[in-house]
Order: C-alpha cells, then structure tokens, then sequence
C-alpha cells in the first residue's frame, strides 16, 4: 500500500484537535456551566450533543461528574475536599488527579448527596449513558482503527490506536490534573498564576495559551468568586473563549436562559 504518511500525520493531527476541543467544551459548556452549576441552559439539540460526544470520548458518568465538582465547591481546599492540591500535593494531583477523581466516585453516598436535583434525569441518561458508559469509547477506538485501516493497513490501526491513548489522557490530565492542581496551587507554585480575590481557598487565575485552549476554565479564582455565572472572565484582559461559545450560540437560539 502506497501510503501518504505525511498527510496521514496531518489529517490526525487535525482529527486530535477537533475532538479534544470539542471534548474540552463538552466539559466546561455542559458539564460544568451548564449541569453542575445550572448558569446556562441550552437548547435541547446542543446539550445532547454534548451528552452524546462526552459518553464517545470520555466515559463519564454525568452524575459522577456533577457530585465530584459539587463536593470540591462545598469544601474547597478544607479536608474534606476530593482533590486539594493542599490537602494532597500539588504533583500528586497534577499527574494523579484521575486517581482522586476514581477514588471520589467510589463514595457513592457523597456522590448521591452532592449531585441530587442536577444533570439529566431522563431514561436516555439513566438506561443508556450510566449503564454503558464505557461503550462509547470502545466505540471511538473501533471506529478509528476501522478507519486507520481503510486509510493505511495495520500502521493505520497503529496509528490510530495511539491517537485514542492521547484522546483518553486529554481530560485526565488537563482537567483532573492541571486545572484541579494548579488551579488551586496559590502557595504552592509561582509559576500558575494571579489572584484577584480574597478568597478563604487556593484558587488562582491563569492566562496565556492554556488558558484559551482549555476555554476559559484556568480562570478558575474568577470561577470560585462567582461559581453561579456562566462567565469566567471578570476583568479587562481575561479572556474566556467558553464564555465566548455561549454567546455565539445565544445569537443563534441555542441557549435558552443564562446566569451572567
């Protein structure tokens, strides 16, 4: 087989990013904003989307989710919070924080209490979503080696295998990592950060690159000041490009109520 690898690289290249960012909205849009802390409400059409793209690339569980964040919020940095970086360190959270979060969901009564009256309730979620929630990323990875062997042969398969390792790292890492770690690292890093509150908790801002690639959620002191606004930029220069989808999505109807 004759096989382009330099427009093969290209084409997962850009594969990768489309999904991880699609994937990163899904949490900070839907998943965050919008179930845990109920400061936007979408159009049917995009929350199921988003439902659907999250069971595909991630394998969480919404309510596990929502509990976990909700948990974190009624504790922040204190003892009983799930994933302090003062509580646990701060490179025990940064490169395990997937670990904190898999040991959180275990606690199934906290889990219960912290995400009761949040996140979908319908027998889509209940039957399908939460009972199968590791299908869906069984099924990415079937479908991109599928397609990885249609395009160039087993290197194909190899290839795209590799590519669903880094799409499955991308939330564990980025989210339960390095936003639960460093943000929150005030004391402990100088190198994350700016405060802009006096806050009783470690929360820290982030600007920069990371902070448009994760859209908006290194904003995270702004976020713990107001946690009921669906916008996490608060001052002239902080950019919130999260904020900047919702918005976007207002003008063409897709969102029905919003929580500024």
């Amino acid at each position: 087989m004759d096989i382009n690898w330099r427009n093969l690289f290209f084409v997962a290249l850009g594969w990768f990013i489309l999904t991880s960012h699609l994937t990163t909205l899904g949490v900070t849009l839907f998943l965050h904003r919008s179930q845990t802390h109920k400061a936007v409400v979408f159009h049917g059409a995009v929350s199921h989307f988003f439902r659907f793209w999250l069971w595909l690339t991630t394998g969480m569980v919404t309510k596990e989710w929502i509990g976990v964040h909700r948990w974190h919020h009624a504790h922040p940095d204190e003892g009983d919070d799930p994933h302090s970086p003062v509580i646990f360190g701060l490179n025990s959270v940064v490169f395990g924080g997937w670990r904190l979060y898999r040991r959180a969901i275990k606690d199934r009564e906290a889990i219960d209490h912290f995400s009761r009256g949040y996140g979908p309730q319908d027998w889509l979620e209940k039957n399908f979503y939460e009972k199968f929630s590791l299908f869906g990323i069984l099924f990415l990875l079937l479908a991109q080696a599928s397609i990885g062997w249609f395009l160039a042969g087993q290197a194909g398969v190899w290839a795209a295998s590799f590519l669903w390792l880094f799409q499955m790292i991308w939330i564990p890492f980025w989210a339960a990592g390095v936003i639960n770690g460093y943000g929150h690292s005030q004391g402990l890093s100088s190198w994350w950060g700016y405060t802009s509150y006096n806050q009783n908790n470690s929360s820290v801002n982030r600007g920069g690159i990371v902070n448009i690639i994760l859209c908006g959620e290194p904003l995270h002191e702004n976020h713990h000041q107001r946690p009921s606004s669906a916008k996490f930029s608060h001052a002239r220069g902080e950019f919130d490009l999260g904020w900047a989808y919702i918005v976007a999505l207002e003008r063409l109807g897709l969102v029905r109520e919003i929580r500024r």
